[in-house]
């Protein structure tokens, strides 16, 4: 029977900002350790946003040597330019990801709905709400990035335990 990580990271990729949120395993609940964003400036060109994001991403996984990692898998949204950026920001990622040792996970966003809220269609404003009640924050952790993040740890911190119970 395995046992839940320790630490969680959760990740939602993005060029311009990216959400992070670590959680941590206190006897069976979740406990948030630490959460934000990494901000990249607009005016720089791509490949110093991602330098920036790369370096930012593992120095907070140096920090925090989190055991397993959650990533939201890429969503094909209307915007082709937009679903682009993000893929170029989710392919630094998971490179820092494979770097550190930590193990990955990825999670459809119906599936992070579904484990946080119990639906798999819930709206940004009822994931944001459950997030702040089952980490006993509060407010809602700001920007949405950052709550995002956090919802996708929450995500796997349920799916770790049940595949430890199976």
């Amino acid at each position: 029977m395995s046992r839940t990580p320790s630490i969680i990271l959760g990740i939602d990729p993005g060029t311009a900002i990216t959400g992070f949120g670590f959680l941590t395993d206190e006897r069976g609940d979740m406990r948030p350790l630490d959460y934000g964003v990494i901000r990249t400036p607009s005016t720089d060109p791509l490949y110093l946003r991602l330098v920036k994001l790369y370096d930012t991403l593992q120095d907070l996984i140096k920090r925090y040597r989190p055991d397993a990692v959650a990533v939201e898998e890429l969503f094909f949204a209307r915007n082709a330019a937009s679903a682009l950026s993000v893929g170029h920001a989710r392919g630094v990622v998971l490179l820092a990801i494979a770097q550190s040792g930590a193990e990955l996970f990825q999670y459809k966003p119906a599936e992070v709905k579904q484990a946080v809220t119990g639906y798999g269609n819930a709206d940004k404003r009822q994931i944001q709400e459950m997030v702040r009640l089952l980490l006993g924050l509060d407010t809602v952790p700001q920007p949405d990035d950052a709550a995002d993040a956090l919802a996708i740890a929450i995500c796997h911190f349920h799916s770790a335990r049940l595949r430890a119970y199976s």
